[in-house]
């Protein structure tokens, strides 16, 4: 969750872990954040689940459609699991087509599974414990669900430059039609739209380069597949309702979200 940005003191910290084994096949990386003050954190999209204690509850946070503002609340730390897109469908046990809120309490999709967590995680007294929590709740939910192979490999597939529909399907053995209903139900949006997500994000890990003066936008956007730089343009306002230069300007070379 989140991006980089300009630090300032009291300012959030973000780091991120692998996953304990039993759990790496649907999570893509664990992580902690140093909250500091309460306030709303921006978080683009990139197709994922996380799923966050905060220190009140767990939540299903989904970030596929465009930019959320998820409100972080004055607490020392709070713990994550990011599941790797295209897992979220089958891990959650609905259609991610479903799930309207962008910020889901578990406990409205698991019940007592996820009230049982929360009750574990409030006695936790470091972020190692609560992502120790966090990971068996998920394993628990993996002895009771059929993962969606397919949909954690058609992800895969999309993110690559110049990916074509047509060839992911046939070389995961579907038709197109088939490939956007399973892409649909684990993800939330058809194969074209995650493939624009996807898209943004390789522009959002190429940020410090511009930044750092080693690259142009204008290469950047011909680099991870726009069409030019004006197409970098309009995308990015679409999905992150600002420019491709102020989340360059933002970039301090800290993993800080804001």
């Amino acid at each position: 969750m989140g991006v980089p940005l300009r630090r300032r003191s009291g300012r959030s910290v973000y780091r991120e872990a692998e996953p304990v084994a039993k759990v790496a096949g649907v999570v893509e990386s664990a992580w902690t954040g140093w909250v500091g003050c309460s306030r709303p954190l921006r978080v683009f999209p990139d197709g994922c689940v996380d799923l966050v204690w905060d220190g009140r509850g767990i939540a299903a946070v989904t970030t596929v459609r465009g930019v959320l503002r998820h409100e972080l609340p004055s607490a020392e730390w709070t713990v994550g699991l990011r599941l790797r897109c295209g897992a979220g469908g089958a891990v959650l046990g609905l259609p991610m087509t479903d799930l309207t809120a962008e910020a889901t309490p578990l406990r409205d999709l698991w019940a007592g599974s996820a009230r049982r967590a929360e009750a574990r995680l409030a006695e936790c007294e470091a972020p190692g414990e609560a992502r120790s929590v966090l990971e068996e709740l998920v394993a628990e939910r993996l002895r009771d669900v059929e993962v969606d192979g397919l949909s954690i490999e058609a992800a895969r597939a999309l993110r690559a430059p110049g990916a074509r529909t047509d060839r992911v399907a046939a070389a995961l053995g579907v038709s197109e039609r088939g490939l956007r209903r399973h892409v649909r139900h684990a993800i939330g949006v058809g194969p074209k739209e995650l493939q624009r997500v996807l898209r943004f994000r390789r522009f959002l890990n190429r940020v410090e380069a511009v930044a750092r003066d080693h690259s142009s936008l204008a290469d950047v956007a011909a680099e991870v597949g726009y069409a030019d730089q004006s197409h970098l343009g309009r995308e990015c306002r679409r999905l992150s309702r600002t420019s491709p230069g102020s989340l360059v300007r933002s970039w301090t070379g800290r993993n800080v979200p804001d």
